[in-house]
């Protein structure tokens, strides 16, 4: 079976929660990974309330670092944690939001990432999140997916780490053939079809998007069948975040 992961910064809801609604509801994801989650003012409720206005719910506790972890209906949430990532100083506190779910009998260990704009921060954190998430996916034989702003473009440190690491989701699509799921789970190879209107996967900033900083890490036992962004209007794309979001579909063994 595939399942559907995706990442998104939420802009902290400061923008159009009803163009967000749609868009979140669009993407169409099994497991959605948040930055820029409400922290503050009953973030609690914020967060519970946008997810369910979407299908989904939040599976992911606490609100260090905004980074949080919804599921959709089909995803039976096996573990959820959020852990701090190092201080610092002067720097904003970053975090991990964890979830190991279980989708079809395939199991996943996804998790939440938002990197800070300083390089050595960032790099830093890239590295402890991976180990992070190898550490929560053992003990459950789960395959890692790793979704975040990145703030840095792929040529990067922090992201050619992540993508030496996982793989680009979104490039691992696009260099080569997709797969389609026939009825019956067989799958064929097709042409990829990159995103109308989102050249080389831009996604920041919205309305004008012209960097690729946000993205899909996936552990090569997840086999990407596809990436691209949320089935929206482009108005609603433009009116709910200063972001726009990545969705990967994932073929998992076993599952």
């Amino acid at each position: 079976m595939t399942v559907r992961v995706g990442t998104y910064n939420l802009h902290g809801l400061r923008d159009s929660l009803p163009a967000l609604t749609r868009v979140i509801a669009g993407l169409r994801a099994d497991v959605l990974c948040v930055q820029e989650a409400p922290r503050f003012g009953r973030w609690r409720a914020r967060r519970r309330a946008l997810a369910a206005a979407a299908g989904m719910r939040l599976a992911t506790p606490g609100r260090l670092g905004g980074v949080a972890v919804l599921t959709g209906p089909r995803v039976r949430v096996l573990e959820a944690r959020s852990h701090a990532l190092r201080v610092f100083l002067g720097l904003e506190l970053r975090g991990l939001a964890i979830a190991v779910v279980e989708a079809g009998g395939a199991r996943l260990a996804v998790g939440s990432l938002h990197l800070d704009l300083h390089d050595p921060a960032r790099v830093h954190h890239a590295a402890e999140a991976v180990a992070l998430m190898e550490r929560a996916a053992a003990p459950y034989g789960a395959a890692i997916v790793l979704g975040g702003d990145v703030n840095e473009r792929p040529h990067q440190p922090a992201w050619r780490y992540l993508a030496g690491r996982l793989s680009d989701c979104y490039e691992a699509a696009a260099s080569r053939l997709a797969y389609e799921e026939l009825p019956g789970g067989r799958l064929v190879e097709r042409p990829v079809e990159r995103p109308v209107g989102r050249p080389e996967g831009l996604t920041f900033p919205a309305a004008r998007p012209s960097a690729r900083i946000d993205g899909v890490f996936a552990a090569p036992e997840a086999r990407v069948v596809s990436c691209g962004g949320a089935d929206a209007a482009p108005a609603d794309l433009a009116a709910a975040s200063d972001h726009l979001p990545v969705v990967a579909e994932l073929r998992l063994a076993g599952g």
